[in-house]
């Protein structure tokens, strides 16, 4: 089964456009669960321009499914993470002005570094996962790496979508099998959404959690949030 985690920035993103604490990032990560996502994920980022450290922190002891913490290993997010003790941490390479995750790890160019992060997270009993693209070497780099499992970053998929989607799958299911015959635990996630989910779920095997959240918190303004996520665990059936 593909477990559906529900990235909740968006809801941050919109409180802080206000101040104050209105939508409640934590009543949001509540009701997610509620209306079925299997996890909740949060993207801290060093402005705390959607989710705030804070909001981390508040978060852990009220998630009941599974807590994924991403975001770039910084000294202060290290930090959070060891704290916190989420279920999975997932690193992704974006330097702190990215406005979105934007490219996966060179696991080859960055072994040593990669290593030493996930070490620390794994003496601790956090499950890893690291941000890659289809590229085989970086995927043969993860391994080396120690992590758990990758996730798929899938911008590349859902841009070319619309035009091939044949084409657009096709690198992704290349290189999950390659992870796969590694031993890697397969995550995805990036502009996954109501219109392409579903192919990519059936064609990636072993897929273990896909992570969304844009298209699902904009999803939700028109359909509802609890509509939205039974519509988005549709799409991996």
């Amino acid at each position: 089964m593909t477990r559906l985690s529900v990235n909740i920035n968006k809801i941050a993103t919109l409180r802080n456009a206000r101040g104050g604490n209105t939508p409640n990032v934590c009543e949001a990560a509540t009701n997610c669960e509620r209306f079925g996502a299997e996890g909740i994920t949060v993207h801290p980022r060093p402005d705390e321009r959607h989710i705030r450290y804070q909001d981390v922190k508040d978060l852990n002891p009220l998630v009941t499914t599974e807590f994924n913490i991403e975001g770039y290993p910084s000294s202060d997010f290290i930090d959070l993470v060891l704290k916190t003790k989420p279920d999975q941490v997932t690193l992704v390479p974006d330097p702190p002005e990215a406005i979105t995750s934007n490219a996966g790890w060179d696991t080859v160019k960055n072994k040593d570094l990669l290593i030493g992060i996930i070490s620390k997270f794994k003496a601790e009993g956090i499950r890893t996962s690291i941000f890659v693209d289809t590229n085989l070497a970086n995927i043969e780099g993860a391994l080396a790496t120690g992590t758990d499992r990758i996730e798929l970053y899938t911008e590349p998929y859902a841009t070319n979508y619309p035009i091939n989607k044949q084409e657009a799958i096709r690198p992704f299911v290349i290189a999950a099998k390659k992870a796969s015959e590694l031993g890697l635990k397969i995550n995805a996630g990036h502009d996954l959404s109501l219109e392409n989910l579903n192919y990519f779920y059936k064609n990636i095997p072993n897929l273990a959690e896909v992570s969304i959240g844009h298209a699902l918190i904009s999803d939700a303004l028109y359909f509802g949030l609890e509509n939205t996520i039974q519509m988005y665990r549709k799409c991996l059936k």
